[in-house]
């Protein structure tokens, strides 16, 4: 017995190769997604320097924002200190009078100055010590004041936006120790 596979005239080998038209269209979907790939990149490569962009804008807008505002500041000290300098020229030749009055419109000066940029003075007196706040430099018996408590501020301290710039320097009371 021979047995061999008969084949039909009709029956060709199947080919692996696709048609052409179908290959066509697999390049025109190559090169269409190599397209949409390469304006993704530009798409991605345009956002990253914008983004820098908006980075260094920004870096620039905080410092100019804390030169300025220095510069404010600055301008809003300038009438302090003309003040102080016709004081200390007409020293020599004003009376004790005029000399007080000009200290306290200089002061009016450096308060509006303040107020304008928030920074606010301290004055503990009679107030709890708060270490945060205060610096003891001594503490002094009292009969009159409750223990621990602000008997005498030295110096004032001073807050800007609640941020402490300097401590008031207090004196604290104590109890008076019994006599032995």
């Amino acid at each position: 017995m021979n047995a061999e596979p008969q084949t039909s005239e009709s029956e060709a080998p199947l080919s692996t190769a696709p048609p052409a038209d179908e290959m066509a269209s697999l390049k025109a979907a190559l090169e269409a997604a190599v397209q949409a790939s390469a304006a993704a990149r530009d798409a991605q490569l345009r956002g990253a320097a914008e983004l820098d962009n908006v980075r260094k804008r920004a870096q620039r807008d905080i410092e100019n924002a804390h030169r300025f505002a220095l510069e404010r500041f600055a301008g809003e000290l300038l009438g302090v200190r003309d003040s102080l300098e016709l004081a200390a020229q007409s020293a020599a030749t004003a009376d004790a009078a005029a000399l007080a009055a000009g200290q306290q419109a200089t002061l009016q000066l450096l308060a509006a100055a303040f107020e304008k940029y928030s920074i606010q003075r301290i004055d503990p007196l009679g107030a709890t010590f708060d270490p945060a706040l205060h610096e003891a430099v001594a503490v002094q018996e009292s009969a009159s004041a409750r223990p621990d408590s602000v008997l005498q501020v030295l110096q004032s301290g001073y807050q800007l936006n609640g941020r402490l710039l300097r401590p008031a320097r207090v004196i604290v009371a104590r109890a008076p120790q019994a006599p032995a």
